[in-house]
């Protein structure tokens, strides 16, 4: 189900005094099962770009398709949202419900899904989640740790069965074991078939999670690459404030003394093979 995203620009408040074009001329296409990150400062238009791919935003300039079906489409909408789950920054804010399996089993139950259904999908999403359903099927989500609420917030949003997952800030608040998890999390539903979609600004997770990678700048694409073709360019990044993995400037202050390794999009385990490696230790870059 790829999107496509063809010359699309979007205009906050046209002809106020508040006007802001916050997607310039932006052209792009998802493919079917990619893990994507998407970074950029704040007021880059990252946030924009990913709500027009469910239409929650339709471009002021420009078309947006998703498997064909043109965002405009106000017929469809209903059928592409099916498609294309939103998980917004801190979703927890988003519970509403009384209990656990009724927030999660909303989306589905408007779908008009019969009861026996219902339930396979609530007890489905919490097992992806790691939630034992017959524990928290009846509590109050507002009981929960703000680590659990976000998993059920996510559940809610994968009951939809979507096909591609779009993620604002996914880690956003949460401890760093609750990031490793919510990491291993997006790498598991990417391994059942889950196009992944998701904006951070934490580079360590882009060298964790993503194969692709794109930089926003004003409005415009400013770099679309792999992680590693994309942090080798740390200076331009710095340039338009944002940085690389942390792993990435070891290396890079590394390089400055005495060593010559590639740079690139580095986590913990690749330094450490790289420098090996550099040191005679048996071991190459991965």
């Amino acid at each position: 189900m790829p999107i496509e995203v063809r010359d699309v620009s979007y205009t906050y408040m046209p002809g106020t005094p508040y006007e802001t074009r916050a997607l310039d001329g932006v052209s792009l296409t998802i493919r079917d099962g990619e893990r994507l990150a998407i970074v950029g400062h704040t007021g880059s238009g990252k946030s924009t770009l990913v709500q027009h791919f469910n239409g929650l935003l339709l471009p002021s300039q420009g078309e947006v398709t998703v498997n064909g079906i043109s965002t405009k489409e106000k017929s469809r909408l209903r059928e592409l949202r099916r498609e294309v789950g939103m998980v917004f920054q801190y979703p927890e804010h988003q519970l509403f419900e009384e209990t656990v399996y009724k927030d999660i089993a909303f989306g589905p139950r408007n779908l008009g899904c019969p009861e026996a259904e219902m339930e396979a999908r609530v007890r489905h999403a919490l097992e992806r989640m790691e939630l034992d359903f017959d524990t928290v099927k009846d509590r109050s989500p507002f009981e929960l740790s703000g680590g659990q609420q976000r998993r059920v917030a996510i559940a809610g949003v994968l009951a939809m069965q979507p096909e591609i997952l779009i993620l604002d800030e996914p880690a956003a608040g949460l401890d760093p074991s609750g990031k490793q998890h919510m990491n291993e999390l997006l790498l598991s539903l990417h391994g059942e078939g889950i196009t992944i979609i998701f904006i951070t600004h934490n580079m360590d997770e882009v060298a964790e999670i993503a194969e692709r990678v794109m930089v926003m700048n004003r409005g415009q694409v400013y770099m679309d690459d792999t992680p590693d073709h994309v942090f080798a360019r740390e200076e331009e990044l710095r340039e338009i404030g944002l940085g690389v993995p942390g792993m990435t400037q070891l290396i890079s202050m590394l390089n400055r003394e005495c060593f010559d390794l590639p740079m690139g999009a580095y986590t913990v385990e690749k330094a450490y093979s790289a420098i090996r490696g550099d040191l005679g230790g048996g071991s190459d870059a991965s």
